[in-house]
């Protein structure tokens, strides 16, 4: 009798071994590449992969962090990636470039992109950056920066000064510039914690001047969406993201641990994430509805013309896209999912 019920016993082993590797063989594999480092910028992805959503979904995905030497683009040209975070007038010049790039979901529906100067510089309109030295972000960056200019009449080189900016605020700290390019969930608040107060600063954030553009959306290569399996893939790979924005939108404190324990320099703080968190919520208002992720189509068709018109007569697009730089398939097949 011992020796039969050790024989069920290792039957039954072999069985749940058996089943273990099929489940972990069948688990889709998903790399997805961000912008940056790990930061409260993209936590609904972290908070997805920690809170097992990814899993529910029977997907293991591959979070890779960004940095200054790292492109999306060129991750995800050479293949090294399936889905890329991107903002949408880089998407837009790449595909013009030769990659093309799709944007299958917008989680950021508003910019948190500013200039911030130094109320101590004179400026407290647009109008007096005439003769000032700006810090301007490049890497794609850029795009609704020159737009903006252009709106103005200001010409670089001639009507401003521009201080190609790396991604921090020393520029302003050590009087380089009047105004640097910064986030609203970021490098502002790198300001203050530096010792200016915010009676300091003037901010000019891009919604309101009319010049944003999309930012933080999720991108493929055209030629992939031509493959119902990675269309079905990258469905389940939405929502489960989104249900990750969703919870990270509602507990910021949560979801900054969440972040922080991402961060292999050890830099990152929970109190400096939580308050990024707290201000990344404001740039997703459709968190927790059912909209969330959906490209407006009025959006994209505003940073397109916003594209078009930069620069004057070196503009960041050269010719329309029309829809062909947008998909709502995945989103929509996304939708579908129990």
């Amino acid at each position: 009798m011992m020796k039969r019920s050790a024989f069920r016993r290792g039957l039954l082993l072999a069985a749940m071994s058996v089943s273990f590797a099929f489940s972990a063989q069948a688990a889709e594999k998903v790399t997805l590449q961000l912008k940056w480092l790990p930061q409260s910028q993209f936590a609904g992805y972290y908070v997805a992969q920690e809170k097992g959503f990814y899993k529910q979904e029977g997907l293991d995905v591959t979070i890779k962090p960004g940095g200054t030497d790292i492109s999306p683009v060129q991750v995800i040209a050479g293949k090294s990636a399936d889905v890329i975070v991107n903002w949408l007038p880089d998407a837009l010049a790449s595909r013009e470039a030769g990659v093309p790039l799709v944007n299958i979901a917008q989680v950021y529906d508003r910019s948190g992109m500013m200039l911030t100067c130094k109320k101590s510089s004179g400026i407290t309109t647009p109008a007096d950056f005439k003769g000032k030295t700006l810090g301007v972000w490049y890497g794609g960056n850029e795009y609704p920066f020159f737009n903006w200019m252009n709106k103005l009449n200001l010409k670089p080189g001639k009507d401003i000064t521009i201080l190609k900016q790396g991604f921090n605020v020393d520029p302003l700290l050590q009087d380089q510039a009047a105004c640097i390019s910064t986030m609203n969930y970021n490098e502002y608040w790198q300001l203050i914690d530096a010792g200016l107060k915010e009676s300091d600063l003037i901010t000019f954030p891009y919604e309101d001047q009319g010049v944003s553009t999309l930012e933080d959306g999720l991108y493929v290569l055209a030629s992939d969406l031509k493959d119902p399996a990675f269309v079905a893939k990258m469905a389940k790979f939405l929502k489960a993201s989104f249900k990750g924005w969703d919870y990270a939108v509602k507990h910021p404190e949560e979801a900054a641990k969440i972040v922080v324990a991402e961060d292999a320099s050890g830099s990152a703080t929970e109190e400096v994430q939580t308050r990024q968190m707290e201000n990344v919520a404001k740039l997703i208002t459709n968190a927790n509805t059912p909209k969330i992720g959906y490209l407006d189509p009025a959006a994209y068709r505003r940073t397109i013309d916003v594209l078009l018109l930069s620069g004057g007569d070196t503009p960041v697009i050269k010719k329309d896209p029309g829809d062909s730089a947008m998909t709502h398939v995945v989103w929509d097949a996304a939708a579908k999912l129990k």
